[in-house]
């Protein structure tokens, strides 16, 4: 009898062992401090081929510009009235930046980034998306509107009305829808780019607190980050119809694809990240949940990078910092 116990704890250690050695799906690889940098922070933007990662630094009214070569701060802009969005346009090399304090759009050019142009009235502008097939930018502002702007001649050319302010929307890529979470009216609007107005509203009530969103095209899903019980909601993007939901990380800002994995990336700020794995378009998996830090909600996953950078707010004498992820394959 002793010799049964004496074996089956050896063989509980040994699972526990190979258990706590298993190698994590999101492996840490550089801290990017930010010294002097306070408050939230809200999204991020990218240019792959310059190695350059934007970062809105809403509560310190600054943009952080980072160099992902070498993993360290380049430059940052000041008093930008609480930024909150920002696209890059590779073909330009131009990046556009939103500020919701000061309802203001503005255009920077080159590196170091110079100011080139700027539009007004845009108030409580947030999100921003670069439409590369219309060569367009789309700006989230109000209570209720995407703003359609001509990014080389830097001026606003169109307005599509909403039922209340937008947050995350994505552009279809092989197709002229745009899908946008509303929130405030618990829906998601469709919008045809072509006619510039809203085709379609799917309601979504419990959950709710729809934030963030992803799109996975070649299996016609949309991924809906939700606040209110912290959930992943998976839709049909031609009906709408909710074909999975999935318990996530608390208080979600952003979320990603990676078609590549075929997994899903939730950071939230309760302070981790939630790996989902899509086992077919209506079926998905909890893989993990590594541990951040409290508030580290905004992030960005990049499948050319083959990274995911965690913006982590001041805490205490520690800095403000971009943490960097690699994703690591099943074996």
């Amino acid at each position: 009898m002793k010799l049964r116990f004496v074996i089956l704890f050896l063989l509980c250690l040994l699972a526990s062992k190979a258990f706590a050695e298993a190698p994590s799906l999101m492996r840490q690889t550089a801290v990017i401090d930010l010294p002097k940098v306070d408050g939230r922070f809200d999204h991020f933007a990218v240019d792959v081929a310059g190695k350059r990662l934007f970062l809105a630094a809403l509560g310190n009214n600054s943009l952080e510009v980072i160099d992902i070569a070498n993993n360290k701060r380049l430059q940052s802009i000041p008093n930008l009235k609480k930024p909150t969005g920002a696209a890059y346009i590779p073909e330009i090399d131009r990046l556009v930046v939103a500020s919701g304090d000061d309802g203001m759009c503005r255009f920077f050019d080159g590196n170091p980034l110079k100011l080139v142009g700027e539009i007004k009235d845009l108030d409580d502008a947030d999100n921003v998306r670069y439409d590369a097939a219309g060569k367009k930018i789309y700006l989230g502002y109000g209570s209720g509107a995407l703003a359609v702007i001509d990014p080389v001649k830097m001026q606003k050319v169109g307005d599509i009305k909403l039922e209340a302010h937008p947050e995350s929307f994505q552009i279809e890529k092989d197709g002229k829808r745009i899908f946008v979470n509303l929130p405030d009216a618990h829906q998601i609007a469709v919008v045809d780019r072509d006619k510039g107005a809203v085709i379609g509203k799917w309601s979504l009530k419990d959950p709710s607190a729809n934030f963030p969103m992803a799109l996975d095209e070649a299996h016609k899903r949309i991924f809906v980050g939700c606040r209110r019980p912290a959930r992943l909601v998976v839709l049909d993007m031609d009906s709408g119809r909710q074909v999975a939901k999935v318990e996530c990380v608390g208080d979600t800002d952003d979320l990603f694809y990676d078609a590549a994995q075929r997994r899903i990336y939730i950071s939230g700020g309760e302070g981790a990240i939630t790996i989902l794995h899509q086992l077919d378009a209506d079926h998905y998996q909890p893989l993990e949940t590594p541990k951040t830090a409290a508030g580290a909600r905004t992030s960005f996953f990049s499948s050319d990078l083959g990274a995911m950078y965690l913006a982590v707010p001041r805490r205490g004498g520690q800095n403000a910092q971009v943490r960097v992820y690699s994703s690591q394959a099943v074996q």
